[in-house]
């Protein structure tokens, strides 16, 4: 279970959810592990694990028919009312599974769409035809961001009666109430206490955008020279980018924070003037709200549920992929004008209080799952009727 957004929203889910007296909750995971960080030791602390060693992110046929297989298997003998899954690959193997397990409920949650631009159209073409597959099997699905509901519409994989749009929960309090000296964090990381500082939070990976970041770096750094980019995370573009920011030279601009655990995000954001999002595809970062939340404006591209967090001219800019002078535009103008942070940050911070809050995220589940254990009564009677040991409260996730 690897350090992501996605997991970290499964994750606090959990366990706000099995803290209600309605709902026994049981976390099954794989166990992956790499640069990026892990959630599993949290797991195994904070929840009822169940690991499937043989279920990975990366597609292993026989891998994952073994970890179907027990996935299955661990679904038949619980005998849940509710599977909920996330993820790609997660989602596909848990909702077979759990139908011909005869789970009663079934719902998934989209953190975005597996199908897009940036892949060869063979692959893009399966998993359309594999989620549209899933779609009858599957009684409900939530989404982090509506742009995600109306691609999924669009794209036929199901009907709107049958998505939801519910933010991605965090604990905002960690941010809201956040008082930590930038200024120590600052000499911490050999930063200067007077640069300005353009922060990025997310793993060294393809898609994530340091590439554009770095494109756009030589001309932020001749319009404000002494300006620091503060990347936070690792992964396998760690040497590469180090090595693009000595070709342009520009390296001592650069501070590459590395891992950093999560509790320490809040500490690492105070250090910053503002905070960039430049992936070019992702449900709906969590970096931004809780940038926002902390008064830091945001750059972000204008991609998928970006736009709902960042509002163009309010709580910071949109830039559309790839325009390298429009990101550098918008970057050096934050960089030189502090009234105009402040305000963008002020407004940031009203416009994601609570919709993101975990309360609201646990909230907002578990009206699905009343809605749909209502809805599906009579399935639920019957289920119950060939199991006599188990409360009909009881529901697993």
């Amino acid at each position: 279970m690897i350090l992501g957004g996605a997991q970290e929203n499964t994750l606090l889910s959990v366990i706000g959810l099995d803290a209600m007296p309605e709902y026994e909750v049981t976390l099954m995971s794989g166990i992956d592990k790499g640069r990026e960080g892990e959630l599993l030791s949290e797991a195994r602390e904070k929840t009822n694990l169940l690991i499937v060693p043989e279920m990975g992110r990366s597609i292993n046929p026989f891998s994952d028919l073994a970890a179907f297989w027990k996935i299955y298997r661990l679904i038949k003998k619980g005998r849940y009312h509710i599977v909920h899954t996330h993820s790609s690959k997660a989602g596909v193997l848990g909702r077979i599974a759990a139908w011909l397990a005869g789970t009663p409920l079934i719902v998934h949650t989209l953190h975005s769409l597996v199908f897009h631009e940036y892949q060869p159209w063979f692959i893009n073409k399966s998993w359309r035809g594999i989620k549209k597959m899933c779609a009858p099997i599957t009684d409900f699905f939530i989404s982090v961001s509506e742009i995600i509901v109306q691609k999924a519409i669009a794209a036929g994989v199901d009907k709107p009666e049958k998505f939801r749009t519910i933010y991605s929960g965090m604990e905002l309090d960690w941010f809201l109430n956040a008082n930590f000296d930038g200024n120590a964090v600052r000499r911490e990381f050999g930063i200067p206490e007077d640069a300005p500082v353009v922060g990025k939070i997310a793993r060294l990976f393809p898609l994530k955008g340091h590439d554009q970041l770095m494109d756009a770096a030589p001309e932020i750094v001749k319009r404000v020279p002494d300006v620091r980019f503060f990347l936070i995370g690792d992964g396998i573009l760690y040497e590469h980018l180090q090595e693009r920011a000595r070709d342009y030279g520009i390296l001592e601009n650069f501070v590459f924070a590395g891992l950093i655990p999560r509790e320490r995000i809040p500490e690492m954001i105070s250090a910053m003037d503002i905070v960039v999002h430049t992936s070019l595809r992702e449900g709906l970062a969590r970096v931004l709200p809780q940038s926002l939340a902390m008064g830091k404006p945001c750059v972000s591209f204008n991609i998928d549920g970006a736009p709902e967090v960042v509002i163009n001219d309010k709580t910071g800019y949109l830039v559309e992929t790839y325009d390298n002078e429009g990101l550098s535009e918008s970057i050096s103008r934050l960089l030189k004008d502090p009234e105009l942070r402040k305000k963008m940050g002020e407004n940031g911070r009203r416009h994601v209080d609570p919709a993101f809050r975990t309360e609201t995220m646990v909230k907002e589940i578990a009206e699905v799952y009343k809605m749909l254990l209502e809805r599906y009564a009579d399935r639920i009677k019957k289920f119950d009727a060939k199991k006599q040991s188990l409360s009909p409260r009881m529901i697993r996730f």
